[in-house]
């Protein structure tokens, strides 16, 4: 079982950035995949990140097309955490976010697809 918790949240104006944070418990995330995902109101959850093994010797990042460039998604293996960097947020970036982790089969972008949920984190930007 692993429990996840989301902070970093808040209130900022846009061009602001933000850091969320989803620390883990209960098992150690170093092979786990990892994604952001964000709802908001009125929306269906949306895919934002994800991180994933390559099998290799690195992890391979995946971004939705309206964050790519601005959104960063990293691990701290060290601290359990898989982390979310924000740059330049936009209006459209409200959202609850979420962190979910161990995508099963199917594709990494696809809620479906995870197995553990945090239970989220409001980003508000303002104009």
């Amino acid at each position: 079982q692993v429990q996840l918790v989301e902070s970093g949240g808040g209130l900022v104006q846009a061009g602001d950035s933000l850091r969320l944070s989803c620390a883990a418990s209960g098992r150690t995330l170093t092979s786990y995949t990892m994604g952001w995902f964000r709802q908001a109101p009125g929306k269906e959850r949306e895919f934002v990140a994800t991180t994933r093994w390559s099998g290799g010797h690195n992890y391979i990042a995946d971004y939705a097309g309206s964050v790519k460039g601005r959104f960063t998604i990293f691990r701290d293996n060290a601290k359990n955490t898989v982390n979310l960097q924000m740059n330049n947020l936009e209006l459209e970036d409200t959202a609850v976010y979420s962190c979910a982790a161990a995508a099963t089969s199917g594709s990494v972008s696809s809620p479906g697809s995870y197995v553990y949920w945090g239970q989220g984190t409001q980003v508000t930007v303002s104009s």
